[in-house]
């Protein structure tokens, strides 16, 4: 068994841990909506003026298996990440901080996308998706007479 302290000095930390713990015990993807910290696959999401840019980073993924969707203006990005390696018979694990299992992220997008214009590109871990906006919400110059 291992030692634990029953007073943390990151309260945070052991408040992670703790929620790791019960959406381990569940069955819960680790993140829902946007929680900034904890989540697989980490997010990057942002926008130019002509587009909204989601970068996923999912190293070690098959990209076949990843499910991406779009309904309305939910974008979800669901799949599976494998465990590294099986534990050896008589090995012991302490620390395991490698996300395995099942994942599923969803992300609100704005309502000017265009969801017949959208790219998906996996390259080197990274998971790019471009949803370009509709043409009626781009900016545009009047010309003035």
């Amino acid at each position: 068994m291992l030692h634990r302290n029953l007073f943390p000095r990151d309260v945070f930390a052991e408040l992670d841990r703790l929620q790791r713990d019960v959406q381990d015990l569940f069955g819960l993807s680790p993140s829902i909506r946007g929680s900034a910290r904890g989540g697989f696959p980490a997010l990057n999401i942002g926008s130019t003026p002509r587009s909204v840019e989601v970068y996923a980073f999912a190293p070690g993924i098959d990209p076949a298996t990843l499910e991406l969707t779009l309904d309305r203006t939910v974008l979800t990005l669901s799949g599976e990440r494998k465990p590294a390696e099986p534990p050896t018979e008589g090995s012991t694990t302490h620390v395991q901080e490698r996300f395995a299992g099942r994942f599923r992220r969803v992300v609100n997008l704005p309502d000017d996308i265009d969801p017949d214009a959208v790219t998906a590109d996996y390259r080197d871990g990274v998971l790019h998706v471009s949803v370009q906006r509709r043409a009626t919400a781009l900016p545009r110059r009047i010309d003035v007479q």
